[in-house]
């Protein structure tokens, strides 16, 4: 199976390039996003500043898609996140080592956009990393 449209150029665009513009073509205005480093978003500007942080810590942070299934209105993804710990994250200060973690994201579309996002990702692993305490 193919990756849904919507979700790889969600990562490409908005994660891996920082391009703030594409949320206006690829998210509803009302975006509503949950994932595990932060609390609930919604909305565009809420959900940017939510990925402007994330990737202010995290240089050259990037998202990998490992595999995806999409069938209706909803795709499902298990993903790979890394970057280079640059700033301060989740209680520990920059080490400038690179981090890498796993996910999964379960997107809901609306039309031609992206309604909402839930992602559960293996934050122990990322503290372990983030703490030097990774491999």
């Amino acid at each position: 199976m193919s990756t849904h449209p919507l979700v790889s150029a969600f990562y490409a665009r908005v994660w891996n390039a920082g391009e703030r513009t594409a949320l206006d073509e690829l998210v509803t205005d009302d975006f509503h996003f949950q994932g595990s480093l932060g609390a609930p978003v919604i909305g565009r500007d809420a959900f940017w500043g939510m990925v402007s942080f994330v990737r202010g810590a995290l240089s050259d942070y990037h998202c990998t898609i490992v595999d995806c299934v999409s069938e209706g209105e909803r795709a499902f993804a298990r993903m790979r996140f890394a970057g280079t710990h640059i700033g301060p994250f989740r209680g520990h200060e920059p080490r400038g080592k690179r981090v890498e973690w796993q996910g999964a994201a379960l997107f809901t579309f609306t039309g031609d956009r992206i309604a909402a996002l839930w992602v559960l990702s293996d934050t122990a692993a990322l503290d372990a990393a983030l703490a030097g305490s990774a491999g």
